[in-house]
């Protein structure tokens, strides 16, 4: 029987990138009530000190272990050595917590995290400069991967890598070292296929967020003025089982090819709208049921 563990990421709670879709919550709170909505893992935030001396103790009182985490790559533009360095203090910190790989997301030349950028603006690599960064990329992955803690690489809207057919070219790009973090959210919401990324890449897919989207909401985005940021204010994303994509279809695809380890509920929104432990309850509940009704066996909390 196949196993999954499942996580949640902290961004329910604060939004690392809008200040004001922040509960103002401790992280022993936040942890406390993931733990109290039944996951065993939470990906790291802002609020998080970056050793285990402080934080292990912590994780341990709530029967949570660090489940990945993001961090903001450079290498598109950047020197391979100066991101060796950048990532090695979280990558000794993910080594010591037991984390199964670092979200890796490229943000050179990204415009998620502008509010004042249009979708429509995101940068577009040509075919030369897609070779070149897969040759970096697949080098920086090799190194992470001997020094113990592999990435996986995080395709998302507003950067380099969002689209169905950017994805198609960056793994063909980049050799087996480099993984990816698949999210069903950003990549409906970029027009993708869901199921036929899972089909064309599932060798080399290591992480999973399981994002949800409301459909009511990316309809009325208008891409030429409107930027991630206003989407993700507006209530673009949700916890699986509350918006609109077949997570049933998407868990069983992944278990028709083999995925074991991490489903990750990740969904940014305004806590005042939608209270965090609501969400999170309802978020496992719905993976919980469709990860059962795939086959897989579920490590870690009951």
């Amino acid at each position: 029987m196949l196993k999954a563990r499942l996580g949640i990421a902290p961004i329910a709670w604060w939004n690392d990138d809008l200040a004001e879709l922040s509960d103002d919550v401790s992280l022993e709170e936040c942890l406390r009530q993931a733990s109290l909505a039944g996951y065993s893992g939470m990906e790291t935030g802002r609020r998080f000190p970056m050793n285990m001396v402080e934080l292990g103790p912590i994780l341990d009182r709530y029967g949570i272990s660090v489940c990945g985490g993001w961090f903001s790559g450079l290498l598109l533009d950047g020197d391979l050595e100066v991101e060796k360095d950048r990532i090695r203090e979280q990558m000794d910190f993910f080594i010591a917590a037991g984390a199964p790989c670092i979200a890796y997301g490229e943000t050179a030349r990204s415009i998620q995290g502008d509010q004042a950028q249009p979708l429509a603006r995101k940068p577009r690599l040509d075919d030369a400069e897609m070779k070149a960064y897969g040759a970096r990329m697949t080098a920086f992955a090799e190194w992470c991967a001997e020094q113990g803690m592999p990435i996986a690489y995080h395709h998302h809207m507003a950067a380099a890598i969002e689209s169905e057919p950017e994805i198609n070219a960056f793994m063909n790009a980049t050799g087996d070292a480099v993984k990816l973090l698949y999210d069903a959210g950003h990549l409906h919401f970029a027009g993708g296929d869901v199921l036929g990324v899972i089909e064309r890449h599932h060798d080399r897919i290591s992480h999973v967020h399981t994002k949800d989207v409301r459909h009511s909401v990316v309809e009325k985005i208008d891409r030429e003025t409107d930027s991630f940021l206003d989407a993700v204010m507006r209530g673009v994303f949700t916890v699986p089982g509350d918006g609109d994509l077949p997570f049933g279809k998407i868990v069983r695809r992944l278990a028709e090819r083999g995925y074991e380890g991490w489903f990750v509920v990740e969904a940014e929104q305004d806590p005042k709208v939608n209270p965090p432990l609501e969400m999170a309850k309802a978020g496992h509940a719905a993976m919980k049921r469709d990860l059962f009704d795939a086959g897989y066996s579920l490590s870690g909390r009951p």
